[in-house]
Parts: C-alpha cells; structure tokens; sequence
C-alpha cells in the first residue's frame, strides 16, 4: 500500500497555544489546520490526549475527546482518532461508548487509539492513581477486552482484577465493520506489541526507521504466536517535519527537550532537512515497514506547513 501522511494535531500539550490570550482563536487555529488537511489530503486528524501541558503551566490544553467530537461535524473526508486516549483517565467502557458515539458523528471515521498511560503529572493532578508500568499495562490489556467486546457482542460481561462489567450494552455500537478500529500505540517489546498482536487493528511508535523495522519484527514473531495475520495490523509512526534551506538550519531548529517523545538524534532520522533530505527520510520510514507517517511540525500552529508539505509531498 502507498504510505500515507496524517497531521498530529496541537492541542496544547506542548504549549502550542502560549502566545494565544484567546482561546476561541486558539481552538479557531486548530480547527483551521483540520480543514486544510482535510482538503489537502491527509489520512487522518491525531489528537494527544493529556491533562497537563509539558512541562506543566498554566498554559491552555483542550480536551482531545471533545476536541474529536467537533472535528468529526467539522470536517467532511478525513479520519479522526487519538494519539493516544490515555486509559486510566475514563473507564473503557464509557470510553468505547463515546467512541461509538464519535464514529456515528463522523460517519464512521474514527480509529481509537489507547495506551497504558505514562505522564504522572496528568495523574497527580487530577487524582488518578499513577502506579507501576505493570500496573497501567495490565488495566490496558483488560481495557481492549471489555472495549472490543461493548464494540462486537450484544451485552459484556467481564470480571478481570482492575474493571468489572455486568450485562452492558452499548448501542449504537459505532458504523463501521467489522468495529471501530482500535490502535495500541507504544513500542514495549514483551507486553505492549503483544497486546497489539492479540487486540489491535492499528499500532503506533515514535522512533528510528532502524528502530522501528526492529519493532515490527517483534511485532511478527508475537502475531505468529497469537495466530494473528501480521498484514492485518496497521503500522504508523510519528515524526516531526522542519523544513529549511538547508540541513544544518533544520538540525539547529529542533527544539530542545524532544528526547522525551523521540528518543537518539531526532535531527539525524526525522523528517528534518532539505526538502530532497526530508524525501530522503521518507523512504527510510517507507523501507523500514511504516504505512502510516504521522507528521508534526515545528510550528504545529502554522497551517501554510501543513500545505507546504501536501504541495511537495502529498501529489
């Protein structure tokens, strides 16, 4: 299949939004951006799903599922999902009833996309319990359960050691068929690439093309397995777009700090260079197994990069 480009979106996690005062015009600007990449082409609209900006301020952060919700009635084409909803933050079987809900405002556009969860002060300030990795994997593991069973059976029931369901229903279940498709993003070689093997329709990972073709070998050998069709999981990866004239002005516009998404030299295997450099990485991406680039921009408020990057790239 031909690789497709999707926008991850600003919400504000990043304090994307800091020299907004108002936040109609800041939302104004987001939604500015889904409307370009929904014309321009792009597969899908990627929304983080945080509390608290990084590193935490007082700066504006909008909701992703309500952010979701007015882009599914905002735009026409384009797909919608998470990048990722963190599941300690609503219990999974309301968050598969909202999804449902979400993929009928869209008309069956929505992907989910759910992780374990890893920034603790989204957790300790609003009161949920952060506990051990093992922990947020193991509610994870019962959270695709109970999500994909509210998608696919009449009513669920489950008792597992973290969510407890007695003859629940949800209807409508969303439009699309066989169920909305549910990504599991996250690179964990033993537990997380399981769980995509066993649960997931998509998976997500921010790293190097070498790291990533990596993964997906894992991600095979966990498929063979579980008796699951590799070929049937969607691969996406993440990345960050700079543009310049030249390579050393793009490596010296990375931002500073981006170890803690990307990890290694960011400016060394992203999209960042030259634009013949940056067609150069996107067939790393391409070779190394990913059918799906997510790209993020430096400045993520700017919606001329969105439609410089769909003239060079998307035709």
């Amino acid at each position: 299949m031909a690789l497709t480009f999707s926008i991850f979106l600003p919400t504000g996690f990043g304090q994307e939004f800091a020299r907004f005062t108002d936040p109609v015009q800041a939302y104004a600007t987001l939604t500015g951006i889904a409307r370009a990449a929904d014309e321009l082409g792009y597969g899908t609209l990627w929304a983080p799903d945080h509390l608290t900006t990084i590193p935490p301020s007082a700066e504006m952060l909008f909701e992703s599922w309500s952010v979701l919700t007015g882009l599914a009635r905002d735009t026409t084409r384009i797909r919608v999902g998470q990048l990722v909803t963190g599941n300690s933050y609503r219990n999974p079987a309301l968050q598969a009833k909202m999804a449902s809900t979400v993929d009928v405002l869209s008309g069956g556009r929505l992907t989910l996309g759910i992780g374990a969860g890893w920034y603790e002060p989204d957790y300790i300030g609003y009161g949920y319990e952060f506990g051990t990795a093992g922990d947020r994997l193991r509610r994870l593991g019962e959270a695709a359960q109970i999500i994909l069973s509210l998608w696919t059976e009449k009513e669920t029931t489950f008792d597992g050691r973290y969510y407890q369901l007695r003859g629940a229903v949800n209807e409508p279940k969303g439009v699309q068929s066989p169920h909305i498709p549910l990504m599991i993003a996250g690179g964990g070689e033993k537990v997380t690439l399981r769980l995509v093997a066993k649960y997931a329709d998509a998976c997500n990972a921010m790293d190097s093309p070498t790291v990533l073709a990596h993964k997906y070998a894992v991600l095979r050998a966990h498929c063979d397995e579980v008796g699951r069709d590799y070929d049937s999981i969607l691969r996406t990866a993440t990345t960050v777009c700079i543009i310049r004239d030249t390579d050393a002005e793009a490596r010296a516009a990375v931002p500073p700090g981006m170890e803690f998404a990307y990890p290694g030299d960011l400016g060394g295997y992203g999209l960042v260079g030259t634009v013949d450099t940056v067609r150069e990485r996107i067939a790393a991406y391409e070779a190394a197994g990913v059918q799906e680039l997510i790209v993020g921009f430096d400045d993520p408020t700017d919606v001329e990069q969105v439609r410089r990057f769909a003239a060079e790239f998307l035709s």
